[in-house]
């Protein structure tokens, strides 16, 4: 008897194509969930993009409940070239008058002439001590070691004695100067300037020359410079000098340039001697009228997302990912609630029409307007009608003070959009899970077809032979 080697052979029937057609039927629900999934991921993307926009309007928002922006100040000079400044918290409104008679500055050396940066100098080690030069009534000159700074010294050995390795090595020995080579018509010379200004940050360099005399013109001796003990190879270029000012009437001494603790809240920064300059410190007006902007802008972000993800275009008969989203719509229409609404704490101003910001028949706010420049000339009612805080009635809450409550609650571990989000995903997951359940049916039931095919076409087979016989013997018989 013939063995079967192909489903159909036996029994003559296209098996192969009978069983896509069954495996079609058990596959279309697999074929609905993943489509229907498919539709929950894009639901899901939106809802990220959702949370983005709401974190960004939330942001906004904050920043207009936030003191320091409406404590923001802004300051002017009245000669830039000579004194600028710079306004932190804590600046008071008003004017401040400065002059400058002497700049902080930095004690700068430098050496005689060498031919060039290879010149070899001398060996030995020279030491570098910070501090300040005082010169009493009879021109004795004396020096003070700094308390805070460590005397820093450098040993020149041989092979490391010419000008510019000297140099190399004093500015890694951090000495706290600067080290430098300045070449010109007449050859090279060796600079040193302190790296910070002001009198204290002074500096005296003593050698200990290979040669024997640590002050005189040859060798490392070259180098040295203290006046305190009559040696003075390097002349001084610079003395190190500390600011001095006069303040509203008080005179004020400086080490550095930058005055960060003259006054509170203002950083001045002195550029050059100068007569009496006006600082002026005044209300940052244009910082709150663009933390305003913000606030419109990303507001209107979230309201055309949320209006074009849950909308139904009838002309094209397509709806969006969210129509019909009672989240997506709900969140949406108390935006427009807060918008439509109005505030009793703030004197003049109580609707965003006063300001010039109603909501138009988009939703969407405008971001400027002649209104909206007449109210920042009176902040104070619109820091109000902006951060007010109602404790009895938060409908009645400053706009933004609303606005930021509605997005907290609605980004909140709890809140409408992340208890939205959880939903979509366990629906997808819950899919996910039937499809594989699905899948694992369907093959089970292409094993079983393609058994019972298998069998039929055995018992097929049997048959056809069995006829085949029977026919052969009747023809036997009929001869």
């Amino acid at each position: 008897m013939a063995t079967i080697t192909s489903l159909g052979i036996g029994s003559g029937l296209d098996v192969e194509s009978i069983i896509t057609k069954l495996m079609a039927v058990e596959q279309q629900p697999i074929n609905n969930l993943n489509k229907k999934t498919d539709g929950l991921k894009t639901q899901l993307s939106t809802y990220g993009q959702i949370q983005s926009t709401l974190s960004t309007l939330r942001d906004a928002a904050a920043k207009l409940t936030n003191p320091d922006t409406w404590a923001g100040t802004k300051t002017t000079s009245s000669d830039a070239t000579a004194i600028t400044a710079s306004a932190s918290t804590g600046a008071a409104i008003g004017n401040v008058s400065i002059s400058v008679s002497q700049l902080a500055a930095a004690q700068t050396l430098a050496s005689s002439t060498f031919t060039s940066s290879t010149a070899t100098v001398g060996q030995g080690s020279m030491t570098i001590e910070l501090g300040s030069w005082a010169t009493d009534t009879n021109g004795v000159t004396s020096f003070t070691s700094k308390p805070d700074a460590t005397p820093v010294t450098i040993t020149i050995g041989p092979g490391q004695d010419q000008l510019g390795q000297i140099r190399d090595q004093i500015n890694a020995s951090g000495a706290g100067v600067t080290a430098a080579i300045v070449t010109d018509a007449t050859g090279s010379r060796l600079t040193l300037t302190s790296r910070n200004t002001g009198e204290t940050n002074a500096f005296r360099v003593t050698v200990n020359d290979a040669d024997g005399n640590g002050g005189d013109a040859s060798g490392l001796s070259q180098l040295a410079y203290d006046p305190s003990n009559s040696v003075s190879q390097m002349s001084l270029s610079l003395p190190a000098a500390n600011a001095r000012a006069i303040l509203n009437g008080l005179p004020i001494s400086s080490e550095s340039n930058l005055l960060a603790s003259a006054i509170d809240g203002l950083n001045i920064t002195l550029l050059r001697t100068t007569p009496p300059v006006n600082i002026s410190v005044s209300q940052d007006a244009d910082a709150i009228k663009k933390a305003v902007s913000d606030f419109t802008t990303a507001y209107n972000a979230v309201n055309q997302l949320l209006r074009n993800q849950t909308k139904y275009d009838a002309a094209s008969k397509t709806a969006a990912p969210l129509q019909g989203d009672s989240t997506a719509v709900g969140l949406n229409n108390r935006l427009r609630g807060i918008a439509g609404g109005s505030t009793s704490l703030s004197t003049s101003l109580h609707r965003l029409a006063d300001i010039g910001l109603a909501p138009g028949s988009d939703g969407n706010l405008p971001t400027a307007g002649a209104k909206l420049d007449k109210a920042m000339s009176n902040l104070a009612d619109l820091k109000q009608f902006f951060m007010a805080v109602d404790n009895t009635n938060d409908g009645n809450s400053g706009f933004a003070t609303q606005i930021r409550n509605l997005v907290d609650q609605a980004l909140s571990v709890d809140g409408s959009v992340s208890s939205r989000q959880k939903g979509i995903q366990g629906e997808i997951d819950n899919n996910n899970k039937r499809v594989d359940d699905l899948n694992l049916r369907a093959s089970s039931t292409e094993t079983r077809l393609r058994a019972q095919y298998s069998a039929l076409d055995t018992k097929m087979s049997q048959f056809s032979s069995l006829s085949n016989y029977l026919t052969q013997q009747l023809a036997s018989l009929n001869k």
